[in-house]
């Protein structure tokens, strides 16, 4: 199994920062892609941003230049950092891992609880 832990939701003034994290534990190796999505009531999940494990990173154009995503790979975590917050922001925001070999095989599309960061003044 699987399992996906985040931290770092909140409550943020527009402009502030938070930072999310998030580790993945179990018996796993050879982690994918890890990375984050948002979602609010009434729409579809959207990508926020990725990193793979060559370091390659991808970001949803409304989030470039404000939010930056990391992996420490050691740790099997993920990080956002997310700057320049707007109220647009406000969202659960889920952990993602593309797939990793679980118990000597592969297995694909893990997601996280979702953490919840709101941002208003």
């Amino acid at each position: 199994q699987v399992r996906l832990v985040e931290s770092g939701g909140g409550l943020a003034q527009p402009g502030g920062s938070l930072r999310l994290s998030c580790v993945a534990s179990g018996d796993i190796n050879r982690l994918g892609v890890m990375g984050w999505y948002r979602q609010t009531p009434g729409n579809k999940r959207e990508v926020v941003a990725t990193t793979a494990p060559d370091g390659t990173t991808n970001y949803a154009d409304f989030v470039k230049g404000r939010f930056t995503v990391s992996r420490v790979s050691a740790k099997n975590t993920v990080h956002l950092q997310m700057d320049s917050l707007k109220p647009e922001d406000t969202a659960t925001y889920y952990c993602y891992l593309q797939r990793a070999v679980v118990d000597g095989a592969w297995r694909y599309d893990h997601w996280g609880q979702g953490t919840q960061v709101t941002v208003s003044a």
